[in-house]
This record gives C-alpha cells, sequence and structure tokens, in this order.
C-alpha cells in the first residue's frame, strides 16, 4: 500500500506565489533590455553640466562623529535619456540637481514620437518629483512612475550620465 500524505493549501498557495514572482523577475529581467543610448543617438548621451554652485567634494560630520564625504560635486545637471517601446524608440531629457549627494530638484522633459508614450511621460513626469526628491542620488532606480514602466529606463540612464558626470 502507498501512502500519500495531503500538502497543505498553504504550502501550495506560497509554491505558486513564488513561481509567479520568479517568472515577473525573469520577464522584467528580458525587458530591460533597452538600446544605450550611444547606439542609438550619439548626441543624445551628452551630459550638459550647468553646475549653479561648483565646489569640490565637501566633508561634513557624520551621526557617529566621523567625517563623511560626498561623492559628486554639487550643481545642477543635465542628460538625455532613451528607451525602446514597442513602437519607436523614445527619449527624454533630465535636469537634477544635487546638493551633498542629495536630489533637491528634479525636471524631465519629454520628447515623445508617438501618441500613446506622450500619454506615458506625461504621467510619469507628473509623479517622478515624489519618487526622486530628498533621496541620495545613488538610492535613484526607478520602475514605474504613475503606470509609466519604459520611460524609467530613459529616466535611470539619464541619471548613470549625470553621476557619472558628478562624480567628485
Amino acid at each position: 500500500m502507498i501512502r500519500t500524505t495531503a500538502v497543505p493549501r498553504s504550502v501550495r498557495v506560497g509554491t505558486a506565489a513564488a513561481s509567479v514572482v520568479g517568472i515577473a523577475v525573469l520577464a522584467g529581467c528580458a525587458a530591460s533590455t533597452t538600446p544605450a543610448t550611444s547606439e542609438t543617438d550619439p548626441s543624445a548621451s551628452a551630459t550638459s553640466p550647468s553646475t549653479t554652485s561648483p565646489s569640490s567634494a565637501t566633508t561634513e560630520s557624520g551621526t557617529d562623529g566621523t567625517a563623511t564625504t560626498s561623492a559628486y560635486t554639487d550643481g545642477t545637471y543635465t542628460a538625455e535619456g532613451s528607451y525602446a517601446t514597442p513602437e519607436s524608440v523614445e527619449t527624454i531629457s533630465v535636469t537634477v540637481t544635487i546638493a551633498d549627494d542629495v536630489v533637491t530638484s528634479v525636471e524631465v522633459t519629454g520628447n515623445p514620437t508617438k501618441r500613446e508614450s506622450e500619454e506615458y511621460q506625461a504621467k510619469f513626469i507628473g509623479g517622478i518629483k515624489d519618487e526622486v526628491v530628498g533621496k541620495n542620488i545613488d538610492e535613484i532606480s526607478v520602475s514605474r512612475v504613475a503606470g509609466s514602466s519604459l520611460t524609467s529606463g530613459g529616466f535611470n540612464e539619464a541619471i548613470d550620465t549625470i553621476k557619472a558626470e558628478a562624480a567628485a
């Protein structure tokens, strides 16, 4: 006689949920293969730093009394980012102001070529400030803002360019 043991429902549900999460993670990895800006438009990756009050790396006292050094030069920086949609390659312009490695302001300007992209860029632009202002620039990596997920790729690309330019 073969004896079987019933698997509790909570274990089956947990296993199913873990499978769904795993599939979603893999799908996200596949969806994030957007072409680099330099491959689509060499001029699109140009960064134009317009530092408002340039300073070298600043030193301040940390909470434990040790000195900390800013990794980025304070100022305002602008970079372009691009991302692929099913119909086109879209670009956005990102301007951030950094003070003590923290984003103090952000402005995103869309340049949509398709009506649907215009809609999603507008949603992204409307919600991005709440996601990044007041955060350390090294902690910024957005994935979906106000229902827009593809625009995030262009934004993150622009932030990476800005970080490279602002590196102290």
